[in-house]
């Protein structure tokens, strides 16, 4: 079996304020730092990792970078593959103006947001295609024996879920969550080509590995 680790990046101010961030260059915060930390310290106990691969933007690129910083983990791969879904002109707006004011781009409405591209952004169908091609090469390359982590956005991992689950990408939307630094932990079997949900959302650093006052 090969074992898949989906990592949310830690948090970001703009996550804090519910701003739309797609590519934006958004950095994490002092909260976030300490989650990708805290997540590596997990890591370093619970898995032997093989490889890293992570989104090229600024917030995952931060998150490896305090995840590798508490333990010797293996150089990291940076690829668009795993980006979140590009809003264009919608980036650093918050998301109840923006699904207010265009509710044909909220993609857990229906077919009509799934196909609707932002000016200069890119449709949840389009990005659903291009994390799933990421997904593909990530399984193709991996060993039996392997353990990848890919740190990525709450978006890529709703895609990739829901495409395991066999379920549309709306209701993933609408009841999916991904707490900043959570685990997915995938079993991948090549003999079958089927994938295992082992755990979901696991935040598995401890609360008092956090400073409460971040």
């Amino acid at each position: 079996m090969t074992t898949v680790l989906l990592l949310r990046h830690g948090e970001t101010d703009w996550n804090r304020n519910r701003r739309v961030q797609g590519w934006a260059a958004s950095p994490l915060n002092d909260r976030g730092r300490e989650q990708a930390r805290a997540a590596g310290r997990y890591l370093a106990e619970t898995h032997d990792l093989d490889r890293i691969v992570a989104s090229d933007l600024r917030r995952t690129r931060e998150t490896v970078a305090q995840l590798r910083s508490v333990d010797a983990f293996p150089e990291p791969e940076f690829t668009r593959g795993w980006r979140e879904r590009a809003f264009g002109v919608f980036q650093g707006l918050s998301y109840d103006y923006v699904f207010g004011q265009f509710p044909e781009h909220n993609a857990s409405v229906g077919m009509m947001g799934l196909e609707s591209t932002p000016e200069g952004g890119e449709s949840l169908l389009e990005a659903r295609e291009r994390v799933m091609a990421a997904w593909d090469e990530v399984l193709a390359t991996a060993g039996p024996d392997d353990e990848v982590l890919i740190v990525t956005h709450g978006g890529p991992i709703y895609v990739l879920l829901a495409a395991i689950r066999r379920i549309d990408l709306p209701t993933a939307l609408a009841e999916f969550h991904q707490d900043n630094c959570a685990v997915n932990e995938l079993r991948y079997d090549a003999e079958t080509g089927e994938t295992e949900i082992r755990r979901e959302n696991y935040c598995g650093y401890r609360p008092d590995d956090l400073d409460p006052e971040t």
